[in-house]
């Protein structure tokens, strides 16, 4: 425990200075300097000697050297090239460890997979993500239908909020039902702003997200039942009804979305954020046959 790990005040500014670097707002760096963090939000993603990880943004490592000295093996994604030679001296000591300089949004993750894990190797994502960047990352992965057993991510404590969120709160939206659609969520931890260099605006959390063996609803069309929800979240302070309408204009008429609702027997003037997602693959699946 007396190690001097990298997330720390000394170890980090030690870096810093050495090799003159300047964060870039654009790419939204802010590193971790608390290494007590950073264990516990390893422990809270269940990674142990078996696992497999994979790290979206290791900074200067220090999320990497944590997540090398607990997993089996860790492969990670860099975008800044500056990165590249610290990273290659701050973990030098960790053999379990392969930095890539990729934008992961424009990587093919599969065969990274293919590469480095067997199938039998329990696969996590862990991230400390950059705020400007959080949702398209964690809807790649769902989207792309990367086989991970679970993601723990570093985020705006807001957006971990809105991911985790239940129906009838403020938090709760498309983006919600988007990620609990795949995977099921809860916010395990807040972060304070002091736990970071630079710090941020704002509270972090972490978000531990478990992937489900299948989505929680069974569609007949899932674009149109995705185009469903984001349409009834469009105006929030517009009843379902009236969202649908303005958005379905061309596809169905205003009596073809009142047949629908009557058919789902949803009542059309709740408000979207009422709705469950077991609901919303109702009434999307209803919708179906009026195409």
């Amino acid at each position: 425990m007396n190690k001097d790990y990298i997330a720390s005040p000394r170890r980090t500014n030690e870096i810093l200075q050495k090799y003159g670097f300047t964060f870039k707002k654009s790419l939204g760096q802010n590193f971790m300097i608390d290494a007590n963090i950073l264990r516990n939000m390893i422990q809270h993603a269940n990674i142990d000697k078996t696992a497999g990880v994979i790290e979206i943004g290791p900074g200067i490592g220090s999320l990497t050297e944590q997540l090398a000295i607990h997993a089996k093996k860790v492969v990670a994604f860099e975008i800044d090239q500056r990165l590249l030679p610290i990273l290659n001296e701050t973990l030098a000591d960790y053999d379990n460890v392969d930095i890539h300089h990729a934008d992961f949004l424009k990587t093919d993750v599969h065969t990274f997979i293919a590469d480095y894990f067997d199938a039998k190797t329990p696969l996590h994502i862990v991230a400390n993500l950059p705020y400007y960047i959080t949702t398209p990352i964690i809807m790649n992965v769902l989207e792309q239908n990367i086989p991970f057993n679970s993601m723990t991510l570093l985020l705006q404590k807001e957006v971990a909020d809105r991911m985790a969120a239940k129906p009838n709160t403020k938090a709760y939206g498309s983006l919600s039902i988007a990620v609990q659609y795949y995977t099921t969520s809860k916010v395990v931890m807040d972060v304070p702003k002091t736990a970071f260099m630079p710090q941020p605006n704002v509270t972090s959390s972490v978000l531990y997200l478990e992937k489900r063996s299948a989505p929680i609803v069974d569609l007949v069309d899932e674009s149109l039942f995705f185009e469903i929800v984001r349409a009834a979240f469009f105006h929030r302070r517009k009843n379902l009804k009236n969202n649908l309408y303005s958005h379905f204009k061309p596809t169905f008429s205003k009596d073809t979305i009142q047949a629908i609702l009557d058919k789902s027997e949803i009542d059309g003037t709740r408000r979207g954020e009422s709705l469950s997602i077991q609901e919303f693959a109702h009434l999307a699946n209803v919708a179906c046959q009026f195409k």
